[in-house]
């Protein structure tokens, strides 16, 4: 199995791309979309390309597994960008679709829960970054953590472990409906002891 990064310097598409899971938050995707269309030339576009390689596991069949910046790659196929790099960062194609998943769960390459925030079988991940369902609270946590509601860590899927939090503790509607008042709500809750063991809490200490 590859254990080091092995970028791949040619195009990838985006719509070959398999997702490692079912959500994203498409506020954020939107963000993405309006950051990606304020380069107003090809050349800036192509080198921010460049600096962001998506990172990927060599799967079954030779897929390539995203194991994170489903976000990004979203936003740019919404834009029209056919094709991305990749860079792999493991190599588990000699494996049965089964053994790969049990795999990937161990390593926690993947993330199976739906919008609701309820575990689901791998079976159910979708097959393109386009099937990519919205949950409302991943888009919370990324703005929460966006106005320093809690620091950018490297725990893997950190930011759905922040929209479990919330999703017990603020209502749907008003994520929906009143997305300041989340921010709000969300502050005072990121900031609370009942949310210490997430990562990249930075709450008043004593």
């Amino acid at each position: 199995m590859v254990g080091t990064r092995e970028p791949i310097l040619h195009p990838i598409p985006i719509l070959s791309l398999r997702p490692t899971q079912m959500t994203v938050g498409m506020r954020e995707v939107e963000e993405k979309r309006r950051r990606w269309r304020a380069q107003e030339s090809d050349k800036k576009r192509a080198e921010s390309l460049g600096r962001r390689l998506i990172p990927v596991v060599r799967g079954p069949n030779q897929h390539h597994y995203v194991i994170d910046h489903h976000h990004l790659a979203r936003a740019l196929h919404d834009e029209g960008v056919k094709d991305v790099l990749v860079t792999v960062i493991a190599d588990l194609s000699m494996v049965d679709q089964e053994a790969f998943w049990v795999v990937m769960d161990n390593r926690r390459w993947a993330y199976p829960y739906n919008s609701k925030g309820e575990r689901c079988h791998f079976k159910d991940i979708p097959k393109s970054v386009t099937d990519l369902k919205d949950d409302p609270f991943r888009s919370l946590a990324g703005e929460l953590r966006r106005v320093g509601g809690f620091a950018k860590d490297t725990t893997p899927f950190s930011e759905f472990l922040w929209a479990d939090f919330l999703r017990r503790r603020v209502s749907r509607k008003t994520v929906e409906a009143d997305f300041e008042n989340a921010i709000e709500q969300g502050l005072s809750l990121a900031k609370s002891k009942d949310a210490i063991y997430l990562p990249g809490w930075c709450g008043p200490i004593g």
